[in-house]
């Protein structure tokens, strides 16, 4: 190559490579813990409000529970963003069930489209674990726990989050009385035992999880509808 046709196309380009991360990723970790424990005529739904990133946090109270209809909650962890977007999916799917049928979607309902939504995304998925809990159609408190691809299971109780293989294996033995000699594994809690496992557990996770802390909302959702608490956690 002669050097007239070297000044015209200039100087060689270096590799992307070269320049900085040739990788880029959609997605992002913001932490933060779920569970749900489901009663004989409630069920109840708690979560914490930390969003983090790394060992930044970036806002103390991000919720991480929404109410989907008056007998019904959404539990989010793990990506903010597309939890947030989830839920807003969800709730204008419920509210054109609404005006089509002129009431509000069954739980059960909501849980099969939650699962449906959940594997229609399954090439570009949900960065969520969800959560799906309110009152069944024979006014039992039900709990659905989800994967990121729509694989629903119904549970009495779950833990998903960044605190959950600390939360989890305390619900399995409050709760689902586990490793418990001579417990009936099929009882119930009723609503304050369930209340005061969810704040222990919480309080617990606190002290071993950077990443779940600072606000506790607790949602319990029985026959009159849905009802919301809020408690301080630890800040550091």
């Amino acid at each position: 190559m002669d050097f007239a046709m070297q000044t015209q196309l200039g100087p060689q380009q270096e590799p992307i490579s070269a320049h900085g991360h040739s990788h880029w990723n959609p997605y992002a970790n913001t932490n933060g813990t779920s569970l749900a424990i489901a009663g004989d005529d409630f069920v109840l739904v708690a979560s914490d409000t930390r969003q983090s990133d790394g060992y930044s946090i970036n806002t103390r109270y991000d919720s991480k529970a929404f109410e989907l209809s008056n007998s019904s909650v959404l539990a989010i962890s793990i990506c903010s963003a597309d939890g947030k977007r989830l839920y807003e999916v969800l709730e204008q799917r419920a509210q054109v069930y609404y005006h089509k049928h002129d009431k509000h979607i069954g739980t059960q309902a909501l849980a099969q489209l939650l699962s449906n939504t959940l594997y229609g995304r399954r090439m570009f998925p949900y960065y969520v674990f969800p959560i799906l809990a309110g009152i069944g159609s024979d006014g039992r408190g039900v709990a659905y726990s989800y994967d990121a691809l729509g694989n629903m299971k119904d549970v009495t109780h779950i833990a998903y989050g960044s605190a959950s293989a600390l939360v989890q294996p305390f619900l399995d033995n409050q709760v689902g009385h586990l490793n418990q000699r001579g417990a009936d594994l099929n009882a119930r809690l009723d609503r304050e035992q369930a209340r005061k496992v969810a704040i222990d557990a919480f309080t617990g996770a606190t002290e071993r999880d950077i990443y779940t802390g600072d606000w506790l909302e607790i949602y319990i959702v029985d026959a009159n509808g849905v009802h919301k608490e809020v408690r301080e956690l630890k800040h550091d």
